[in-house]
């Protein structure tokens, strides 16, 4: 069973910035891709960020130029750096990884809480 703890969530004004994290129960280099989803209330969810095992990294549209995904192998510890914060933005941000090569699975964290203030 391979766990995700996502964190870093809260509060902040338009233009601020936060750094989510996702702590995984096994190392991520074993994962294929690790990917930032997120749900707004009312909304269907929606893909933020990916980043797969060969550092290739995606982009929502909504958020390029300023989120960022990166990786920490040793920390087992995946990112997304938030900056330029908008109130569309707010959105429950869940950390989810893909694992296997034939059959691969896919883990989902419990989801953090961004809300952006305008």
């Amino acid at each position: 069973q391979v766990q995700l703890v996502e964190s870093g969530g809260g509060l902040v004004q338009a233009g601020g910035s936060l750094r989510l994290s996702c702590a995984a129960s096994i190392s991520t280099s074993s994962f294929n891709a690790i990917g930032w989803y997120r749900q707004a209330p009312g909304k269907q969810r929606e893909l933020v960020a990916t980043i797969s095992s060969s550092g290739t990294t995606n982009y929502a549209d909504a958020v390029k130029g300023r989120f960022t995904i990166s990786g920490d192998n040793a920390k087992k510890t995946v990112f997304l750096q938030m900056n330029s914060l908008k109130p569309e933005d707010t959105a429950v941000y869940y950390c989810n990884a893909e694992i296997g090569i034939f059959n691969p699975a896919i883990f989902w964290g419990q989801g953090t809480q961004v809300t952006v203030s305008s």
